[in-house]
């Protein structure tokens, strides 16, 4: 009886301690490419601005570019919560936004986070 107690908070242990659970700023780097790459860049303006360094900034503070007039009034800063939240959907937290892509699956949108925290953590190490 207590080995099959045991036995799943094992595995429970072992997925969150296993190497692949360290890999999700990885996947958020490829999923940035593929999801978020048509509309930005890390180090460039495109239709959207760049994003290296928006983990832990405050929304439409990026010199150069033309943010709407809901973000510029918005008072948000970037952080895991506001941007899972804002990957979820942008008119929810900034009403009167440009932004109109929504990444539905909450797997995507952590990895993605990951990802821009980890640049942003090492930024000044560039």
């Amino acid at each position: 009886m207590r080995l099959a107690y045991f036995f799943p908070m094992a595995v429970l242990l072992a997925a969150a301690l296993s190497p692949a659970h360290g890999d999700q700023a990885a996947d958020g780097r490829d999923l940035f490419v593929r999801r978020c790459g048509g509309c930005h860049a890390l180090d460039t303006t495109k239709a959207g601005p760049a994003l290296r360094g928006v983990f832990g900034r405050n929304a439409a503070s990026l010199s150069g570019f033309e943010y709407s007039d809901g973000l510029r009034k918005a008072r948000v800063v970037w952080d895991a919560q506001t941007l899972d939240r804002w990957l979820t959907d942008p008119e929810a937290v900034v009403p009167d936004t440009d932004m109109a892509f929504r990444l539905a699956r909450p797997d995507e949108r952590a990895a993605i986070i990951a990802y821009l925290k980890q640049l942003s953590a090492t930024q000044g190490q560039r």
